[in-house]
């Protein structure tokens, strides 16, 4: 691809934070071509395969999420954290770095067979986006693609989610030093 930002210059680490390195995309987000820049990377990367819906996680996803979901012409759907979604819901709980979390998303927020997007920030140990995609397939969609601004290679995130579904990501990290 031309133009493309490099990303370890625009992402902050936080290390220790409850635990973990936090990959903190907040600079990125402030760089107004630095974000139109990522954003386009990834619509392009999925333009042409007749994306129906992009799905993101709160709450980096769907800053991510949704400005793909609108370049690529397609709906988004919010995946939230129990509670917090007003109408009917599926839910599912699952183990991420730090701690259990239960997600939920509308019952009628997919319909079978329709071509979904799956976005977020960060592949680390991949249960976040595994959660999604199982939730998705619950639903009847059909996972197109899942796609991440980063990817932690050391951290096996690609396994946890099998080699069913396509994975991409703007940037893959092979150690904690990079």
């Amino acid at each position: 691809m031309t133009n493309q930002i490099n990303l370890k210059d625009n992402i902050r680490r936080i290390p220790e934070f409850k635990g973990v390195v936090f990959w903190d995309i907040t600079p990125l987000l402030k760089d107004g071509a630095c974000f139109q820049a990522v954003i386009k990377q990834i619509a392009d990367h999925y333009r042409n395969k007749n994306i129906d819906l992009v799905v993101a996680n709160e709450a980096r996803g769907f800053i991510i999420g949704a400005p793909i979901a609108y370049e690529l012409k397609a709906g988004f759907v919010p995946i939230r954290k129990k509670g917090k979604l007003p109408y009917k819901c599926i839910d599912l709980t699952y183990q991420k770095e730090y701690e259990s979390d239960t997600i939920q998303i509308h019952e009628d927020a997919i319909h079978k067979d329709q071509n979904v997007l799956i976005i977020d920030d960060l592949l680390a140990t991949g249960g976040t986006a595994k959660a999604n995609l199982e939730l998705v397939e619950k639903m009847g969609g059909k996972v197109a693609g899942i796609a991440f601004l980063v990817e932690l290679d050391y951290l096996d995130g690609r396994k946890a989610l099998g080699d069913k579904y396509e994975i991409f990501s703007l940037e893959r990290k092979q150690t904690t030093d990079s």
